[in-house]
Formats: C-alpha cells, structure tokens, sequence
C-alpha cells in the first residue's frame, strides 16, 4: 500500500470514498486545503470524502550505505570532513573580522589625533592673537592686548550689568508715558515738513541725540557729520577715513563704526579713541543701557565688547554666520545678533555664553526692541512684512505688512509706535494696550534708509536714499 503522491508507504494512510486512490494524510490535506481536488482524477474532493485506514506501524529499512562497519567509517569520514570544513571557514571569517576590527581602531586612533592636533593649534592661535597689538590709521588702537573669544566681562562692569538689570526691571511695569509725549493724533498727522539736502552720499545710518535736535551720519566717503536740527547746519565734520557703515551716540560723545573694521569716539569733533579689530567692515554697534560698554558686530562672524572707561576689549565672541545686526536687549542682560543665515543668536552679556537660537526663515536686516522688556521686532532682507517676536514664547506674535521691503525698525520709548523705513515707504505702525490691536496711523511713499526719533516722538528722522534727511512731524 503505497501513497498515490509520494509513492511511499504512508505513515498515516487514507482513501478517497470517491476514487478509492489512498495518500498520506499530511500530503492529501495540503493538495485539498489548496486545490479542493483530487491530485489523481481531479475530482472534486473534500476532507470530509477521506476514509482512515488501518495499517500495522512501518519500520523504514536502514540505507543499505549503514549495514556494515565500512560504511558507517566512510559516513564517519564524510561528516568529520564537513565539520573540519565547517570550521575552517569560522576561522576565516573571524580573522577578516578582527582584522576589519583592528583596522576601524586605527582610523579612530588617528582620528582623535588630528583632532587634538588641531585643538592645540587653535589654543596656541588664540594664545598668538591674544598677544597682538592692534593699531591702524597712524594712531594706536588702546595699545591693548586682545581678549580671547568667550571670555567673561571682568567683576565690575558683570556687577555693573546685574546692577542695571535690577533697576530697569523693577520699574519698567509701572514706567509711565512721560509728559508731552506724542499722541495718536499727532503721531498721525506727520508728514514731511523740512528737508535736509544730501550730505553723505551712500550713507545707511542715522542716529539722533537724547535731546533730539543732533543727527549723527556718514556715507562712504569716510566722513561723517553731526547735523542740528535747530540750526539747519552742519555743527561738526568727523574725518572717518574709510566708509562708515553704523553710528550711535554715548551721551554727548559721537560713536562711528566704519568698513574697516574699527570703531571710532569722537567728542566736540575730535577723534578721542579707536577700538576693534574686525576683520571685516563694521555692521552694527549697540551700547549697553548701563553706558559703560559698547558691543560692535562684524561680518567676520564676530561681535565685541568694549569698556568705554578704558577704551579696551574686555570680550569678543564668534558666532557661525555673518552678524547683519545687533542689539542689547533694553535690561542689559542679554545680547541680541542677526545673521545672514536667518538665525537670531542670544547671548548672555557677562558670560558670552549662547542662551538661544531662534529662526527667522530668511537673512535677518533689522532688530529692535520695544521698552516693555518682553517684543523685539525683527525685519529680514526683502521682505515686506515685519515680525513682532515675544521673548517669553520665543516665537513671533504678530506679523505687520508694511507694503515694502523694510531697511530699518525702530520702538519709541513708550513701547506704542514702531517706525519702519525701506526703499519703498515710512510706516508706524501703533500698538493699543488697552484694545490689544495693532493700526497703521502713517505710511508715506518716501523712500528711505533709515529712522531714528527725535525728542518725544514729536519728530521722525528718516535717512533719504541719497545722503539727506526728511524730517516728519505735525505741523
């Protein structure tokens, strides 16, 4: 009794009711559960058509290769072969493995050579760069030694920075609008009503006194000027040298940075110090609510800090983009950089240690903070739109169309008015506390560089393409 399938004698034998064939059970089970036929008719055939058959348990014969003692030897030789075989080829295998091994532990080895290579070369640059004497056109630059990047400001002007801290903060919340303030009404009927004809062709920045009557700008030229209001004149003419790219006030002294990668203090202009050593042109300086230091940005991926009490360099950091622009936030404790990139870099002034790294989507041109410690607006290069960023959030809050790509961005002191300028219009835009509601009470088709407000917000002084001012107010 053999199986129809196999041809062998089946361990568990069944018949077909239907073709009487028999199979082995696993076998026919299989061929139905995938053809529901009959492997030997085609018959339609169920599980249910097999009939179980009783047979004596068959013992299968010994290969006739393993009836005698010279055949098990040769099937004993035969399996000590594959095993010798079988273990040679480990071996193999092991081998190129700790070889692969031994290999990848080489190349980590040298690795980590280079990199301590090349981290004593950059400790012994550093250690180089610290010891040079920076000085440049004809007149020493402090004769100071530089400071290494990431160095912490020294104790007193650290105390100095926690001490304004604590003042602005505690009073910020309760600062009232100072009398004689600009109102709604006034800031929205500015228009131009005086004129300042171009003075410093190629110029891109402005900046007005505490007392708002002096405009302070230069152009690429290398000189620079000190303009009255009140006057309509030039009171002063600073000889720069080589093209001024950013300019701020420190009381009553003139501050210019230029293309050379310095930065300038003029008083009664006269030229009283020189500090930096950018190797690049000046972007950007911002000084320090306390008046003791001054922060200048370079497009060597550079910002500095510098003691105004000494005129020295007491920290620079360097950061992985181009700075476009900066600024300390209006506590003082922190310090704000722009990059070409699209991040917004924070560092923490005493340390120089970075806090945070917000992305802007696109080239940053243009940051300013509001005095209610918490906005900062943010301008990026063509762009029409300005984004208003909460510093709790760490993400914009509202976004202000302002119908042209923006160059410049300034708050008022209240915190109500940001002003914009670019190559297509002036805007302000205004923030209603009491509603929580932005409006747009000005937007005049004169183009511009940039903004800075006179004394109260009663003026706007705006930077016109060529070199001159438009001077804005209520008639």
């Amino acid at each position: 009794m053999l199986c129809a399938i196999s041809g062998e004698a089946p361990q568990a034998p069944v018949a077909s009711r239907k073709s009487g064939n028999v199979f082995e059970r696993r076998l026919i089970e299989a061929h139905i559960a995938e053809h529901h036929t009959d492997p030997v008719t085609g018959e339609d055939l169920a599980v249910e058509d097999l009939i179980e058959l009783k047979s004596p348990h068959i013992v299968t014969p010994r290969p006739p290769n393993l009836t005698s003692i010279p055949s098990l030897l040769s099937a004993f030789q035969n399996e000590w072969d594959s095993i010798v075989l079988e273990t040679f080829t480990l071996k193999q295998q092991l081998a190129q493995t700790r070889q692969e091994l031994s290999t990848s532990l080489y190349q980590v080895d040298a690795a980590t050579r280079v990199i301590a290579r090349l981290t004593r070369e950059r400790d012994e640059a550093r250690q180089a760069l610290s010891s040079v004497t920076i000085s440049g056109g004809g007149a020493a630059a402090n004769g100071d030694a530089m400071q290494v990047d990431g160095q912490g400001l020294p104790e007193e002007l650290a105390a100095k920075v926690d001490e304004t801290q604590q003042q602005l903060f505690a009073t910020r919340r309760k600062r009232p609008i100072p009398n004689g303030w600009a109102t709604n009404d006034e800031v929205t009927a500015f228009d131009v009503k005086a004129n300042v004809p171009p003075l410093y062709p190629g110029s891109t920045n402005v900046t007005m006194d505490e007392s708002g009557d002096l405009a302070l700008f230069g152009g690429t030229d290398g000189v620079a000027g000190i303009y009255s209001l009140q006057q309509a004149r030039v009171i002063h003419t600073l000889k720069c040298g080589t093209p001024v790219t950013a300019t701020a006030w420190w009381g009553s002294k003139a501050i210019v940075a230029t293309a050379a990668g310095t930065v300038k203090v003029f008083e009664n202009g006269d030229e009283v110090a020189q500090m930096g050593s950018h190797a690049g042109a000046v972007t950007s300086i911002s000084l320090h609510p306390s008046g003791a230091i001054l922060a200048s940005a370079g497009a060597d991926k550079r910002f500095a800090l510098y003691d105004l009490a000494t005129y020295k360099t007491v920290s620079q950091v360097y950061t992985e983009a181009d700075i476009t622009c900066c600024d300390f936030h209006v506590d003082g404790l922190l310090f704000f950089t722009g990059g070409l990139d699209g991040n917004i870099r924070i560092f923490d002034v005493k340390t120089g240690a970075s806090m945070a790294v917000l992305e802007t989507g696109g080239p940053v041109r243009a940051l300013s903070f509001s005095e209610n410690g918490t906005w900062f607006a943010v301008a990026q290069k063509g762009s029409a739109s300005v984004s208003v960023w909460d510093l709790r959030k760490q993400a914009p809050i509202k976004v202000l169309d302002v119908g042209s790509p923006v160059d410049s961005l300034h708050w008022d002191y209240t915190g109500q008015f940001l002003a914009t300028a670019g190559s297509g219009s002036v805007s302000i835009q205004q923030y209603t506390k009491a509603s929580k509601s932005w409006s747009e009470p000005v937007r005049k088709a004169v183009p511009a560089r940039d903004i800075a407000w006179g004394a109260n917000a009663t003026t706007l002084v705006t930077l016109t393409v060529d070199g001159g001012l438009d001077i804005m107010y209520t008639a």
